[in-house]
């Protein structure tokens, strides 16, 4: 399984109900969704629609998104928002497995930069998934409240994932 999260833009609206949609880091407004896909990029699972201003890893910790892949046995892939969601008392018993981040005072080491390229790659299917995602023009500047907007997502992977599957 892989997992990641992406802003889906909306159309900015005034007063005060809206702030919390903006990002700080996309500097637009927008909804945050998570996503599970399978190896092949094929999206399974997309979350309730949250606010644009949310992080990853606090969108994956409020889903419960650690309990519900140990209930089922799975594991998943991740990119370096989600570090610190998964903190078992065994190393070993990881659920999301993410890279290694490097700091000013702490560079990486040359086995974690190989270990950091081997885990983008094999994420690139969910990059993926959500670029066949956000290619319906419904979704270019999203007009509808977070209600509405996680039913039209939830339609819109089953239409996508027909598509790839044709």
């Amino acid at each position: 399984m892989l997992i990641d999260g992406t802003l889906i833009p909306t159309q900015r609206r005034t007063g005060r109900d809206n702030r919390p949609n903006c990002s700080g880091k996309h500097y637009r407004h927008g909804l945050h969704f998570l996503a599970l896909a399978d190896e092949r990029g094929k999206l399974i699972w997309i979350s309730a629609a949250r606010p644009g201003r949310t992080h990853d890893a606090t969108a994956a910790r409020r889903d419960k998104i650690v309990e519900h892949l140990k209930a089922a046995g799975l594991g998943a892939l991740a990119d370096l928002d989600f570090i610190g969601v998964d903190k078992p008392d065994n190393p070993d018993d990881l659920v999301i497995v993410t890279g290694h981040r490097a700091t000013r005072a702490r560079k990486l080491t040359p086995g974690q930069k190989q270990a950091n390229r081997i885990l983008a790659a094999g994420r690139a299917p969910v990059e993926h998934g959500f670029a066949n995602l956000k290619a319906w023009r419904i979704l270019a500047k999203l007009r509808t409240g977070p209600g509405r907007a996680t039913a039209l997502l939830r339609a819109l992977i089953v239409l996508t994932n027909f598509g790839i599957n044709r």
